[in-house]
């Protein structure tokens, strides 16, 4: 018959009881088997606990962690703050101040605000560069800023980065911008117009530029259209876009 084996060091019948790390005597070995078991159970619980208290400490879990708002300021009146300079230097000045938008949001849980920004219709050039080819061409800025008070949006907003289609529109890709917020995207749509993205903390900022072209005005329909020429090529003001995003979280801060 197999017996359960001895503990190494255990007292006979008529041996003294061993001391236990310290503590009180144990008055046999399956007591002291039952005493370490317990033991053990303890250390475990404090070692789960630990580790739960710090991932609700890093990650929120099961706790009440809102997001840090970094000083962004989002209210009624932040479009008036928007400049945006280095895009204005490259497409045209702005044709007039920028106008807020009528979808805001102001919320305990959320603030948004979007304002859009039309720079001044230019003529576009003939292939030979000498003369008006009759067609203008016009660039619009949208900025959407968003500050969540009581959810963190990253989660959301990483998931947003493996969109294929935004408001039936077609992405044509997606390129990672370093050095911008927590986490920026450069978004390039099939429509031509691009977009950078950016969470920090509880912001959330887009600003995206769009082109359109217009042909000329043609008498009584008695004429035919110019040729189209191409359109402006929106990656060139790809630099700009990023810049200007930067100021505007800037703008936000202060």
């Amino acid at each position: 018959m197999i017996t359960e084996p001895e503990l190494v060091g255990d007292p006979g019948p008529d041996g003294p009881a061993d001391l236990v790390s310290g503590f009180d005597r144990g008055p046999s070995a399956a007591g002291r088997r039952r005493g370490q078991g317990l033991l053990w159970a303890a250390a475990g619980a404090l070692v789960a606990s630990a580790v739960w208290a710090t991932a609700v400490f890093a990650y929120g879990i099961g706790g009440d962690r809102k997001p840090d708002p970094r000083g962004y300021r989002v209210e009624s009146d932040t479009c008036a703050s928007v400049e945006l300079k280095a895009l204005a230097a490259a497409v045209g000045q702005p044709a007039a101040k920028p106008s807020t938008e009528l979808d805001g949001i102001e919320h305990p849980a959320l603030h948004r605000i979007r304002c859009t920004v039309d720079f001044t219709v230019a003529v576009v050039r003939a292939p030979d560069g000498e003369e008006g080819s009759g067609w203008s061409t016009g660039y619009q800025a949208s900025l959407t800023a968003e500050l969540h008070k009581e959810t963190d949006p990253r989660p959301e907003f990483e998931a947003s980065g493996t969109l294929t289609e935004i408001d039936g529109t077609g992405v044509d890709r997606v390129e990672r911008v370093p050095d911008l917020g927590d986490l920026a995207y450069l978004v390039i749509m099939e429509d031509r117009s691009m977009s950078v993205r950016v969470v920090d903390g509880g912001a959330v900022v887009t600003l995206t530029l769009t082109s359109w072209m217009s042909p000329p005005d043609i008498d009584n329909g008695t004429e035919s259209l110019p040729d189209v020429v191409d359109q402006p090529e929106m990656l060139a003001h790809r630099a700009d876009l990023i810049s200007d995003t930067r100021a505007v979280m800037k703008a936000l801060r202060s």
